[in-house]
Parts: structure tokens; sequence; C-alpha cells
């Protein structure tokens, strides 16, 4: 069977990356010409964060991502926009006292975690269903969502006409997931996307992906990643067991052992593994059917909603 499915390229991500790349994307320029080079190689959708120019560091400025969107845009580029919804939930306790939190915490309310989803427009963005300690390099924090954020979060998902991908990081998440579905909270098909290989969450394997799966509503599509050396054998076990799949540099740098890899050229070789399997990859147009999502991309607004 020629079962289409949504191949998203996660082009840049938030986290600290090996300098030594040769072609990382940081800028808002590179960003959106890398989103550009992920739908030439036949991406169905891309998932955008911002970096800051001078640092390379991620960023929740709404400028920064209004640049990235407005210039893919402008390229007349037919490819679904996803944008990271996941900044400004980074607490770091005081290790002299865990009731407080560093200066470098970034814990912000819901309604400044959509402020670049008003300006910008997308037809899709992420909501991390998940709170937890994580590691990223050096860098450990706890990654703060709670439920009453996420429902203030999912609300005004409703209120902007953005659909809700759903990132979920363990069992407990994707169960919250369906609860804000029973309360009204995520309209039409669910997305769902499963995070794989996170220290300290759900680690990447089949068994993982077919539990995960057996919870998921009837009519939910969903997708699932592996970080690192995972991302590549994700995509076939996501493939063979029904779901989309994801690549991208936010998730592995590379093509091989020391060898860096470009977006385009981890989405060509995702594709490759999807058309082996006797499957093919959803065009952007066929992508948004698949979602419920309308058949046209709108633009970014002049003035923030």
């Amino acid at each position: 069977m020629n079962r289409k499915i949504i191949l998203t390229c996660a082009v840049s991500g938030n986290a600290p990356f090996n300098a030594k790349h040769p072609a990382f994307p940081v800028t808002p320029a590179q960003i959106a010409a890398s989103c550009v080079e992920a739908a030439q190689a036949g991406a169905s959708v891309v998932h955008v964060h911002a970096r800051d120019p001078e640092t390379a560091r991620g960023t929740r400025d709404p400028a920064l991502f209004r640049e990235v969107v407005d210039r893919l845009r402008a390229s007349g580029t037919d490819i679904v926009i996803n944008l990271t919804c996941g900044h400004g939930a980074l607490f770091y306790p005081d290790p002299a006292d865990e009731s407080r939190g560093l200066p470098s915490s970034d814990v912000i309310s819901a309604e400044e975690r959509v402020r670049h989803l008003r300006e910008c427009l997308p037809e899709i963005a992420s909501i991390d269903i998940s709170t937890g300690n994580q590691v990223e390099g050096g860098d450990e924090y706890v990654y703060l969502n709670t439920t009453r954020t996420l429902r203030q979060m999912a609300k005004l998902f409703q209120e902007i006409g953005v659909k809700p991908e759903l990132e979920v990081f363990s069992i407990g998440d994707l169960l919250f997931g369906k609860q804000l579905i029973a309360e009204g909270l995520i309209a039409g098909t669910p997305l769902f996307q499963m995070v794989l290989g996170v220290k300290w969450a759900a680690p990447a394997g089949a068994e993982t992906i077919l539990y995960q799966r057996n919870l998921l509503p009837q009519d939910a599509q969903w997708a699932a990643f592996g970080i690192g050396r995972d991302q590549m054998p994700m995509v076939a076990q996501a493939a063979l067991l029904g779901g989309n799949v994801r690549v991208g540099l936010e998730d592995n740098l590379y093509l091989s052992r020391g060898v860096f890899a470009t977006n385009g050229q981890l989405v060509e070789r995702a594709r490759t593994i999807v058309e082996h399997l006797g499957m093919s990859v959803a065009t952007p147009a066929e992508a948004r059917e698949i979602l419920g999502l309308p058949a046209r991309t709108r633009n970014c607004s002049l003035e923030p909603a």
C-alpha cells in the first residue's frame, strides 16, 4: 500500500550545537534558506525555532521568528510551517535553595509564549506536554509546563486558529494530551509527536512507539522521532508502525560518524527510507489534507494581532 507519510524537518532547534558544523543555520536568513532546502528535498513540514544571530543561542524573540517566516513565505516555497512554542519554560533551581530560580530561568505566561504565533500565524505550532528534568550538554534544568499553563496555551491556540502539535516525552504526557482532547481544548484531528531518546524521558525503540501508539485516540495522526544516532532507525520504525516521521539538524547533526549533515541531506535520506519501505512522502498539500488544515498558506500579519 502506497501510504502517504508526513515528513517534518526540524531545521535548527534551540539547544547548543557543535560549533564545528560548517553550515548550521543561525540567522533568520540562514534558517529560512534551510527551510527552503528541506522543502526542495521533499519535506512536507518545517518545524522552526529562531536563534540569536549574535550568540547563536535559541531565542523566543517574536521579531526573529517573524523575519524567518516572512523570508520563507516571500520565497514562494510551498511548505507547511510549524513554529515551536516551547520557549519560556526553563527553570534552573538555585542549588542552595531549590524553591528559588536562578537568574538564567525563563518562565513566562502562556500569553507571552504564544506572542510570536499571533504575529506569524503558522499553520501548526508545537505544545510540549512535558514537565521534567532535562539535560542539554552540561546544562541541567527543569522543563516546566504545568497542566494549568498547558490548558491556557491550548485555549490560546484555538483563539488564534493554529493547530497544536502535541509533543509528548513520556506516557503521562500522552495521557494529559488525551485529557485536553476530552475537555474540548484540542479540536479537529489530534496530532501527536513522540519525542524519543531524550535523557530521562521515553527511550527510542519500537516497543516505546507501539505502547504509546496503542494509547492514542483512534482518529489521531501521530509521528515519532529519535535524536542523534537514533534518528534514521526511528524513521523506519515510525513508518512501519503506521506513523509519520521527523528528521533535521535540531535532533541530529550527522549523516554518519564524523560527517556533518545538512537539512536537505537528512530529508533526502529519510525520504529514501520511506520509499524503500513501499510508501511515499506527502506533499505539503497532501499533508494539509491529512491533518485537516485549510488548503492555503496564510500570510504573516503586518502588525501584531
